[in-house]
Order: structure tokens, then sequence, then C-alpha cells
């Protein structure tokens, strides 16, 4: 093994196929680091994202390193219109908002699901020897969930500290949000820059080959790329 490969940073990226997530693999790759991407099958309507997940790990090369953990018991849960089936996905359509506010939680918001995708990202950087977990999340789309904000995000890195080999040795894990306050637009704007291939993701909550267009996660999208300026590359069923 040389002495590059030996003092190469790394970085787990927690990549659900969708649109933020994928961007931060382009970040992190601009950033110098080696991609581990993590995905998960929690039992989510819009499983499809899995596969363009695969894709997006295929394009940036590291599909060796991409690792797909099943969470069957977030299905078993519910309490989400993601994860369960009698609970529908709002439609804007239909006077459903696509802005969260801050009193307002969505019924897409899935019960723990970033506490879990951390803890088990945080597993998988210390076996990979990973300084840094990437994580899409964003609190000025998606203010209303409890588990995108940067408090949370400041509280789960104490814990990673105290928690794990690395962190009481004094190297510690960083959680890397670089999306946290951006604008759709300018998260689309940054990644065409840096050639993140939005033509490989999906961001609607139904699920199907063609996006509804009429889910939030669609609407949002779609208002993103009008206000960037660009067109979106994905087929939508409207």
């Amino acid at each position: 093994m040389s002495s590059s490969e030996v003092t190469k940073k790394r970085a787990v990226i927690i990549l659900s196929g969708g649109l933020d997530s994928t961007t931060c693999m382009g970040l992190a790759k601009e950033a110098g680091y080696e991609l581990y991407p993590l995905s998960f099958d929690y039992g989510q309507r819009h499983k499809i994202e899995i596969e363009n997940a695969k894709q997006v790990a295929e394009h940036y090369g590291v599909s060796n390193h991409h690792k797909i953990i099943k969470l069957d018991f977030l299905r078993d849960f519910g309490g989400s219109a993601l994860t369960d089936d009698t609970i529908e996905v709002p439609n804007v359509m239909d006077g459903a908002h696509p802005d969260a506010g801050e009193s307002e939680i969505p019924v897409t918001y899935v019960p723990g699901r970033n506490l879990l995708f951390l803890s088990i990202a945080t597993s998988y950087a210390e076996v990979t020897g990973s300084e840094a977990i990437y994580i899409g999340v964003n609190a000025l789309d998606y203010s209303g969930y409890p588990d995108c904000r940067p408090a949370f995000i400041h509280k789960v890195e104490e814990v990673i500290a105290l928690a794990t080999k690395v962190g009481v040795e004094g190297k510690g894990i960083t959680i890397e949000t670089p999306l946290i306050d951006w604008t759709k637009a300018k998260i689309i704007e940054e990644g065409l820059k840096i050639g993140v291939p939005y033509e490989l993701t999906t961001s609607c909550y139904n699920g199907k080959a063609e996006a509804c267009g009429v889910c939030d996660s669609c609407r949002l999208r779609l208002k993103g790329f009008e206000e960037a300026g660009s067109k979106d590359p994905i087929p939508y069923l409207i």
C-alpha cells in the first residue's frame, strides 16, 4: 500500500438516491474524500430510490464501497406516510403545502430515521477509518423535521465523541451537513457546477418510474430547478 493510499481521507455518505444526498456525494468528492456510500432499505414507499443510489455509486466509481442496510422494523412500526400504507402522501394539488413550518411536522417524517441512519453510519465510519459522515439534511426546506436541524446534528456529534473508540482517543468523526441552510435552488446550482448526475436521482415519495410531480418533495425539487434556471432531467407524470 502506497503512502498516498494510507493518508487518503475517507467519508461515509448517507446516500438515499435523492437530489440532496447525491449532491453531498459530489461535494465530498470535491473535498477530496474517498467515498463510502451507505443506503437504507427501511420499507419506504419510494423503494425505487435504492436503485438510484446504486446508479449514483456506480457513477462515482465506488460500487465496491456501497452498503445497503435493511431496516424492516421501520415499515413494521409505520407512523409515516413513507412507511405506512394507511397514511397517504400529501398532494399539493389538493391543498397540501410543500413548505413545512417550524411548528408543523409533516406526515412524511419517519420517526427516528436520521438518528438510526447516523448511528449505523458511525459504525461504518469507524470500520472504514472515515473521519466524516455526510448527510443531506436541510433545515430550510424541511424545517418541520426535527432530525434535520443543526441542534440535532450537534448533539449526535457529541454522542459520537463519547460512544466510539476514535472519539475517546481524540480523533473523532464529524457530521458534515453542507446543505443544511441552502435553498433547493442553491443546492442544484452548486451541484450542477461540479457535475452531480441529477438524471440518476429521484425525489418522488410515491416511488414510481416517473415522478408524480405533485407530492411536496417533487414540488420542492421542481421549484428548485426552476429558480436555478435549469430543467429537471428526470421524467414526470405531469
